[in-house]
């Protein structure tokens, strides 16, 4: 049996990362376990890193926003001698699934836009402190944090090698970062990245690729005293407690995954995956002080962390599964009313925290490599953050008046104020100006809406879902739909969803995850990095790659 990759742990779990806290600032150690990978055949050397290391990284980083809420400052450091990280772990990579290796880049580039955008989301700063080399997709930890400090000494230099080295191009977001974000020169860029042993010393910080430079007897004291000088400058309001993520309830079966407020049932047979997502049973918390003492018990926050393990789950556990159809059932007015008291409060420490959250739960499904179809069904409850799914799927199709038999009330979907600024995509635009690129006039004819439970005609008239069918019609459009999405090829479905997601500007978060991603998704399919003779398969022995020279 295949082994099921869990994304669940918590730190009683850890093998790869130590945390230390003192009041507003949390020293992150990097001490991977050289025995600990996820799968056997290679060792984690150098705090090389696989997905099990990053699974553990992005728990930690969720932790930080709920559990520790009195951090300002994070300080990511190594916990080895001479080494601050070697990178994505090369014989993991020469070994894995070409589906594993994109999966695997994909959920770390995720989890590095997570604590990148703690500063703006949640007033958490990150500062890398590098001792030792830092390499490839080392550097790319430091990237994402906004504040690097290197220590100066004949040890310490930062690298991205992957292209002489690997005949790859750095996975999570490196050469973007480079470019976009420490705004190097492009000439610099171009240097930097064709050199194996890197930059070091005051030409990093001449160059923009780190921040800082401090001698080596000095850089201890400098980092300490450079966390605490943010911290007291931070903007993030004091607060006294966060709340205790515990474990999900989940059980796993052959043909289905249960939470408690979402049911995936897997149709292996029609190549598809079906999500419920079932709206809340009990009225709103009376304030944020009562939300706020249910834990990590309100649906809003269960809702969110039960659907952000479902599609990882089935991101990298059911990969033949190409169609994603999203189901809600529930009260509306119920999904309204609890989105609403953090709408209504989004200055309080947890409101926004479970807000920013749902963002990056709803970017997770939007950058998802799958077919993705949301089916309103009478009964069903796509209102506020849950009418999100009804952007970001390609299709949508609702149930246009009453269905014989069928006695639950009538479909609808209801807008809310959120759906017009807080769950932003990666291109900075909402869903529905995303939509509605060429007619932004349609987004505020939809806000002129908000409240109002709309029905198909009215849904279909806005430009809300797709199509709407009547119950002569429905059965059999929808299945024709999705038998037909089921038959096309994955490869061809990938690139076309991918391209049609997201109109609109480009940021760094779209040129990562469209343009550097597309491009490492080929040169991962390549001979010249994956073949017998490519240079994944040849790191370490001490003889090069042998390239095919033709530019294509």
């Amino acid at each position: 049996m295949t082994k099921i990759i869990n994304f669940q742990t918590d730190p009683s779990q850890y093998k790869h990362w130590k945390v230390e806290y003192d009041g507003a600032v949390a020293n992150l150690f990097m001490d991977v376990d050289e025995d600990g990978g996820l799968f056997d055949g290679y060792q984690l050397k150098l705090n090389s890193y696989d997905l099990g290391v990053d699974i553990e990284l992005a728990d930690v980083v969720q932790r930080m926003r709920f559990e520790h809420p009195e951090v300002k400052v994070v300080v990511m450091q190594s916990a080895k001698d001479k080494v601050f990280c070697a990178g994505a772990n090369i014989r993991m990579l020469g070994g894995a699934a070409h589906s594993h290796k994109v999966n695997f880049c994909k959920f770390t580039n995720e989890t590095r836009n997570t604590y990148e955008a703690a500063l703006a989301d949640s007033a958490q700063n990150y500062i890398c402190a590098v001792k030792g080399a830092c390499a490839g997709g080392g550097y790319e930890l430091a990237l994402a944090c906004n504040h690097i400090m290197l220590t100066d000494d004949s040890a310490s230099s930062v690298s991205l090698p992957e292209v002489p080295l690997l005949a790859v191009l750095p996975g999570t977001g490196g050469l973007t970062r480079v470019t976009d974000k420490r705004k190097v020169r492009r000439d610099l860029a171009d240097v930097f990245c064709s050199v194996e042993e890197g930059v070091k010393g005051k030409r990093a910080l001449t160059w923009r690729l780190v921040d800082e430079v401090i001698p080596n007897s000095k850089f201890d004291e400098a980092v300490v005293a450079r966390a605490h000088e943010m911290a007291e400058n931070s903007a993030k309001a004091d607060v006294a407690k966060g709340i205790n993520l515990t474990p999900l309830t989940r059980e796993i079966s052959e043909d289905a995954v249960i939470y408690s407020t979402v049911e995936v049932t897997l149709d292996r047979a029609g190549r598809r995956s079906t999500i419920l997502i079932k709206g809340p049973t009990d009225a709103a918390p009376a304030d944020m002080a009562a939300f706020e003492a249910m834990g990590d018990q309100s649906w809003m926050l269960r809702c969110a962390r039960e659907l952000d393990d479902a599609i990882l789950h089935l991101r990298l556990n059911e990969m033949e599964l190409g169609l994603m159809e999203f189901q809600t059932q529930g009260d509306p007015e119920s999904v309204i009313a609890h989105e609403a008291l953090m709408l209504n409060d989004p200055d309080h420490w947890l409101s926004n925290e479970v807000l920013k959250y749902w963002k990056r739960v709803l970017k997770r499904v939007d950058m998802t490599s799958r077919s993705l179809v949301a089916t309103v069904e009478h009964g069903s409850c796509f209102a506020g953050p849950l009418a999100e799914l009804l952007w970001s799927v390609d299709r949508s199709y609702m149930m246009l008046e009453e269905f014989d038999g069928d006695n639950r009330p009538m479909a609808s979907l209801t807008l809310s104020a959120g759906n017009f600024d807080t769950y932003p995509m990666g291109n900075d635009l909402t869903r529905l100006q995303t939509r509605f690129l060429g007619t932004p006039e349609d987004v505020d004819t939809a806000q002129m809406r908000i409240g109002e439970a709309l029905e198909a005609g009215d849904a279909e008239e806005l430009g809300l879902v797709t199509y709407a069918y009547d119950d002569i019609d429905w059965e059999d459009e929808v299945r024709l739909f999705m038998e037909e999405r089921a038959s096309f090829s994955p490869d061809a479905m990938t690139g076309m969803e991918a391209n049609l997601r997201f109109a609109g500007p480009e940021t760094m978060e779209t040129r990562i995850f469209g343009r550097l991603t597309a491009w490492q998704n080929w040169i991962f399919q390549r001979p010249n990095a994956v073949g017998e003779e490519g240079a994944l398969q040849r790191y370490g022995t001490g003889v090069r790659g042998k390239y095919n020279m033709e530019r294509v």
